[in-house]
């Protein structure tokens, strides 16, 4: 690759990297996207059949960041000629006790999102019987609803950003980054070193490793290994859960945070899951079974009134998330010596790929105009984790 220059490179071809290399290569920008692996490895975040796209939310500041992504996922889908993205209706199920299943009540209210507050009976009428409510529990219904096809978003940023003129490079380890009297040198395994005006970090479960080898500074990311499990809904059943119909994504907020999606990937299986999972090293992986299979074994049978095989799901696929203490992004200028040369994406907890289109654009105008007025700021800031420090 020799020496050359480039407006922007960016460190990491999960979702968020190669949405950000599309938004720089369509302004025009000389771009180039490094991978430390294979372009769409399963090593990371943003590999796998689906993930859910809602945009009810306990946290406010994000309603705003969802909408806006339904649109772009819709534009972005069509300049490439194939979909990604699948409509759907969406159920957030809880107890008004619990105090983030209220705050998405508050939030739909707070937005003026068109939903409906049902009762565990009225669930069951608008669902037709799919759904069993535990006792006073209600259910919040929304349009806002819908799954992503992950891998293939990842491969269609990917392709776009090539046909703007995006140079994309995989098995390129980044091990090291220099500030160079303006420009940023970023230094590979392989023994390249290239030149940029600006540099974009979105490595992912990587992010605490990169960033403490090149400014020295801890940020609190934690990767976590989580399981996407399908289970095999029982004969003369299946039909009742595709995605089309009216089964919706939903998710269940209690002690534990529950999700599914309807059927899509694979015809009889319905994707049903836990928020969470094992802390670990992204480069020593524990490739484990799964934690709080049991509870979530007993939540199916309870929820689904036995119509899904919980003997044990029938798919499995592991996926690591990069967790911050509070759960929301990071996306900041990485500052010091780089000054806003370096821009940092991570840290997106589990809950950013429905984001990524707009997460794509705000880092872009972030490196390339030093601001951006497509979020605020102040909630996805470094500074917030030394705040956090004091307590």
């Amino acid at each position: 690759m020799g020496d050359p220059q480039f407006d922007l490179i960016i460190i990491g071809a999960g979702v968020m990297g190669s949405s950000t290399a599309y938004q720089a290569a369509k302004r025009g920008l000389k771009t180039l996207l490094l991978e430390q692996f294979d372009f769409l490895h399963q090593r990371g975040s943003s590999h796998g059949e689906s993930r859910t796209i809602r945009s009810t939310y306990p946290q406010s500041h994000y309603y705003p960041l969802v909408v806006e992504s339904y649109k772009l996922w819709e534009e972005i889908q069509a300049e490439v000629g194939y979909n990604v993205y699948f409509k759907a209706q969406h159920l957030d199920i809880g107890h008004l006790d619990d105090p983030s299943f209220r705050a998405v009540i508050e939030n739909c209210r707070k937005h003026g999102v068109n939903h409906q507050l049902l009762n565990a009976e009225q669930v069951t009428a608008k669902y037709s019987g799919k759904f069993n409510l535990q006792e006073g529990w209600l259910g919040l219904s929304t349009e806002h609803g819908g799954m992503l096809k992950a891998t293939k978003a990842t491969a269609m940023f990917q392709t776009l950003a090539h046909k703007h003129g995006a140079v994309l490079k995989d098995n390129s380890k980044v091990v090291d980054i220099k500030n160079n009297g303006g420009e940023v040198v970023v230094f590979t395994e392989n023994g390249e070193k290239v030149r940029g005006k600006k540099v974009v970090v979105t490595v992912g479960s990587w992010a605490n490793k990169l960033i403490k080898k090149i400014r020295g500074i801890d940020l609190p990311i934690q990767a976590i290994e989580t399981h996407l499990c399908y289970w095999r809904i029982k004969e003369g059943h299946e039909d009742k859960f595709a995605i089309g119909g009216d089964f919706p994504t939903f998710a269940s907020y209690g002690k534990i945070y529950y999700y599914g999606t309807p059927t899509l990937e694979f015809p009889g299986l319905l994707k049903l899951g836990v928020h969470g999972g094992l802390k670990c090293d992204p480069d020593r992986r524990p490739w484990g079974q799964g934690e709080m299979m049991n509870d979530l074994k007993k939540w199916i049978d309870r929820t689904f009134s036995g119509v899904i095989d919980t003997t044990k799901p029938v798919v499995k696929q592991a996926c690591l998330y990069s967790m911050t203490p509070d759960e929301n992004f990071v996306i900041d200028f990485l500052d010091g010596e780089f000054k806003n040369n370096v821009v940092l994406g991570v840290g997106f907890s589990g809950h950013g790929f429905k984001m990524a289109p707009l997460v794509g654009k705000i880092l872009t105008e972030l490196a390339t105009d030093g601001k951006t007025d497509k979020a605020d700021l102040n909630h996805y800031r470094i500074g917030r984790f030394q705040r956090i420090s004091k307590i």
